[in-house]
């Protein structure tokens, strides 16, 4: 064992699964990823993996017990309601969301030497852009936004923890989050991969099936990987918090004939629909698609998860008039000393060919 050992909650979805990934190639690193199922990471020993419902709060203090000294908590880990977005303002999955981190940090903060930084997920609804129009660019040091967020119950409940214990912490804000993962609450590019497939497969055009255009940023996992390996050992990002994004913006219609250029698929005129809706609607149409490249075999909800929901909310599907840009300002996280970015169009690029490369999508163009 070494001297700093982070461990992941949340390890199988779309941000913790890129931090196993990062933390375990790290020099110096012992990491231990936790999740009910193992990541779909190669398991080369070169990280370790604890299979653990978080709602359970006696088998987390078993777990944790049993574990050495955790020097970094990486906590990514969600609790979302079918359906996403109306889970979104529910008491009862705020309340979940609290209580599986509570948990999972109350055993940590008993042990003989508890933690020294505890970094927090949260996003861009901290400023109440699923109810309403923001102020652009958003900042972190507005004053809280007055609705009911299971952010807030995180966030209160790990600042008092922190100054009773005395540890670090660092709480990120990221815009939409795209990787390489599936079957998960948010992760876009599953969807967005399966959506080019049943087109070609049915011969439909690869029609962008959202809303009115409107100016929005993308966070790469992998980044976001690299700010949360930062964060844990900066002491400009103790005790603070951070928007982070790729660092450009984009338009959805604008980006969607290079993602079709990549899926190796003919967009077509604009064609709004529900992904929500017709996602499930596709699936014998999917067990084609699997048969036919040889791919791994994934029932259509196993890749999706609930993100069909998620790009519904995300492409603007049903919106009458142009939605307000979703910006954010990452000025501060640039002058705290993370300075990484990434062209977003690059990163669909890579995301596509991971995608490709673990048999879950068909092949790509340059994959």
């Amino acid at each position: 064992m070494t001297g700093k050992t982070v461990l992941i909650a949340g390890a199988t979805g779309v941000v913790g699964q890129a931090a196993v990934e990062h933390f375990k190639a790290l020099e110096g690193w012992t990491t231990i990823a936790l999740s009910r199922r193992r990541p779909d990471i190669p398991d080369d020993r070169s990280y370790r993996h604890i299979s653990l419902d978080l709602r359970d709060p006696e088998a987390c203090r078993a777990a944790i017990e049993a574990l050495p000294r955790v020097t970094h908590l990486v906590y990514a880990a969600l609790y979302e309601k079918p359906g996403l977005v109306e889970g979104w303002r529910d008491s009862e999955q705020m309340a979940t969301n609290l209580a599986m981190f509570r948990n999972l940090l109350e055993p940590l903060l008993d042990q003989p030497r508890g933690p020294r930084h505890v970094s927090l997920l949260q996003g861009t609804k901290a400023y109440g852009i699923h109810i309403h129009r923001i102020a652009v660019p958003a900042r972190e040091r507005w004053p809280r936004d007055p609705h009911e967020n299971f952010y807030w119950l995180q966030e209160d409940y790990l600042r008092e923890a922190s100054e009773r214990h005395g540890f670090g912490t660092t709480i990120f804000r990221p815009q939409v989050v795209f990787g390489n993962v599936v079957g998960v609450a948010m992760n876009l590019t599953p969807v967005i991969g399966v959506y080019a497939a049943i087109c070609r497969e049915e011969g439909l055009p690869f029609s962008y099936p959202g809303g009115p255009g409107y100016v929005l940023e993308a966070v790469d996992a992998r980044l976001m990987a690299k700010a949360l390996a930062w964060a844990a050992e900066a002491p400009t990002a103790r005790n603070e918090t951070f928007n982070i994004t790729n660092g450009d913006v984009f338009v959805w219609q604008n980006v969607w004939p290079a993602i079709a250029e990549m899926l190796d698929v003919e967009p077509g005129p604009e064609r709004p629909m529900s992904m929500g809706t017709f996602m499930p609607s596709k699936a014998e149409v999917w067990e084609r698609v699997v048969r036919k490249h040889g791919l791994r075999a994934l029932a259509l909800q196993d890749v999706l998860g609930e993100s069909h929901h998620y790009a519904d909310f995300t492409f603007a599907y049903g919106a009458q008039r142009r939605p307000p840009p979703a910006l954010v300002s990452t000025i501060k996280i640039r002058q705290a000393g993370f300075v990484d970015c990434i062209d977003t169009e690059d990163m669909f690029r890579d995301l596509f060919r991971s995608l490709a490369a673990k048999q879950i999508l068909p092949s790509v163009r340059g994959g």
